[in-house]
């Protein structure tokens, strides 16, 4: 894909609605986090306005008055785009679009944070993503407004790879989408075949992951000497990156750092970047890294753990580490179960030789070592084991084949009478 030429310096009005399910708290906490998003496209918040209204207006979202009022402050500012906190209709854009004239434009939430992605993604398969997602959002949103796609330059918003497409016919689009997600299909199933080739090699893997700028890819440049980018700035990483990092044990697991979360992250974005999301999903721990200096760390820490459990990572082993302790106090009353919670700061390494025992004992907690005999008709429990243990050894021989696996009760309990050691009665501990 190409990203259009950046134009710095545009100017924006944050817009936002305080509804009956929306508090005031709320939306101040979102507009502030919308700035930043702002701010991280290259934007600047000439002004920003909010409205108490019980329900969005159907056709402008803001009411009629507060639509015409918005009108007057872009051009009072020389705003020249209206930021929405929120997702827009199609048909609503066009109406306020249609109030706000033809200088200033309107985007929402979701479609900043397109643009954000369009100008963080380097790798082939992250440019392929937002792609895909950018098309699927925005097209929609831009049907029926014909010389209007004129306008589509290079501001925020419109930044990214669906420009040229998005200037033909619906039905190029569809075919383009299409091709994205069979590019993107093959893609997977490449990423899928680096996955189990990480699983033959019997090492415990670890998914860092959390709120975007909560200091993941700080934390895997300090343990592992990555060297990938971290910067104070929203989705500054898209692209996950697996490192080795030996435990204090000696041992050697895979620190996989991923992309960040956010509030109302787009779906179609979560659905583009599935395949690279998963590697939350297959990993034998998570750590969730949370800013503990940021006052919204509560909020931030319950969306991350909403979108693990819309993934499919729910309920996994998870290590709880509060970041950037240097920089202030951890959120009063933001805790989770005892032995689960590390306090560190990335940037200094304080409390980081704690942090990785403290690793190192959640990814031994209910598992043994243990050797199994698997006779010739039987074979086929190895990829069982593959899938869902630490294979350190396998051994084939004439008769069938031996595994040394570590695995916890849940495996271990099925092919139980495969150990060449069993214990000696069904009352002791294995």
């Amino acid at each position: 894909m190409e990203n259009t030429e950046f134009v710095p310096g545009v100017r924006a009005a944050l817009v936002s609605v305080v509804t009956r399910d929306r508090t005031e708290e709320e939306a101040k906490a979102s507009l502030e986090e919308l700035r930043r998003l702002l701010e991280t496209a290259g934007g600047e918040a000439v002004f920003v306005m909010m409205q108490n209204k019980e329900t969005p207006d159907v056709r402008t979202y803001l009411g009629s008055g507060k639509a015409a009022e918005l009108c007057y402050y872009c051009a009072a500012n020389e705003a020249d785009l209206a930021v929405f906190d929120c997702e827009l209709s199609p048909s609503q854009i066009r109406n306020l679009e249609d109030v706000l004239g033809e200088n200033v434009r309107v985007i929402d939430r979701s479609m900043l944070i397109l643009d954000i992605f369009a100008l963080h993604a380097t790798s082939g398969e992250g440019k392929l993503q937002v792609e895909l997602a950018q098309l699927k959002y925005t097209a929609p949103r831009l049907v029926g407004k014909g010389a209007a796609l004129s306008r589509l330059g290079g501001g925020i918003g419109t930044r990214g790879p669906g420009e040229s497409q998005l200037e033909t016919d619906r039905r190029h689009l569809q075919r383009r989408i299409r091709a994205l997600e069979d590019s993107l299909d093959a893609l997977a199933a490449d990423r899928r075949t680096q996955r189990q080739a990480r699983d033959r090699s019997g090492l415990a893997r670890v998914a860092i992951v959390g709120y975007t700028n909560a200091g993941k890819s700080t934390l895997l440049n300090y343990l592992t000497d990555a060297g990938i980018l971290a910067k104070d700035q929203l989705f500054a990483t898209l692209d996950p990156t697996t490192r080795k990092c030996q435990l204090p044990g000696g041992e050697t697991v895979l620190l996989t750092d991923t992309v960040g979360f956010i509030r109302n992250l787009p779906h179609h974005l979560i659905h583009a970047f599935r395949s690279t999301l998963d590697e939350a999903v297959y990993a034998d721990l998570l750590m969730i890294v949370i800013d503990a200096s940021d006052p919204e760390a509560a909020a931030q820490l319950a969306v991350t753990e909403e979108l693990l459990e819309s993934l499919g990572a729910g309920g996994k082993p998870t290590l709880y580490v509060f970041n950037k302790c240097d920089l202030g106090a951890a959120v009063p009353g933001l805790t989770r179960p005892d032995g689960t919670c590390v306090y560190i700061s990335a940037a200094t390494g304080q409390g980081v030789a704690l942090l990785m025992t403290r690793m190192e004992e959640m990814l031994h907690a209910g598992k043994k070592t243990v050797t199994f005999f698997f006779p010739n008709a039987k074979q086929g429990l190895v990829s069982r084991l593959y899938e869902n243990a630490t294979v350190e050894n396998v051994e084939y021989g004439a008769e069938g084949v031996t595994v040394t696996a570590t695995v916890d009760d849940k495996i271990y309990g099925p092919l139980k009478q495969y150990d060449t050691n069993p214990p000696k009665e069904d009352g002791d501990e294995w």
